[in-house]
């Protein structure tokens, strides 16, 4: 039963990985494309970071871990170590939300002045 559960893991976690690559690769040709037009180098590197998709991919990832802990390992230890990793990774998701947007997740673009429209 427990290999059952391995499999949407396994699934999860490839996802995740061919997420960064594939937006990995796409961005990386769309930054060397904007160089060569004389795009701006802090627009295309901002085009390139925005389009990362590693938001996308830590949500990934933390879902896997927690199939992983609950499903297969249901220990105090390794409930411990799965609110660990669910505390960093979602640290991390802060961070990087901030990075991209320029403010917290809580917060609406009208608290900031950001307006969502062109």
């Amino acid at each position: 039963m427990k290999e059952l559960f391995k499999i949407p893991v396994v699934v999860f976690e490839a996802i995740a990985v061919m997420v960064l690559i594939v937006a990995a690769v796409l961005y990386i040709g769309r930054f060397v494309i904007q160089m060569f037009q004389g795009t701006d180098r802090h627009e295309a590197y901002r085009d390139f970071r925005d389009g990362l998709s590693l938001l996308l991919a830590v949500d990934l990832l933390v879902a896997a871990d927690i199939i992983l802990i609950v499903a297969l390992d249901l220990s105090f230890e390794a409930l411990g170590m799965l609110g660990l990793l669910v505390l960093t990774r979602t640290f991390l998701h802060f961070v990087l939300e901030l990075e991209l947007t320029g403010r917290w997740p809580w917060q609406s673009s009208r608290e900031q002045g950001i307006s969502s429209e062109p």
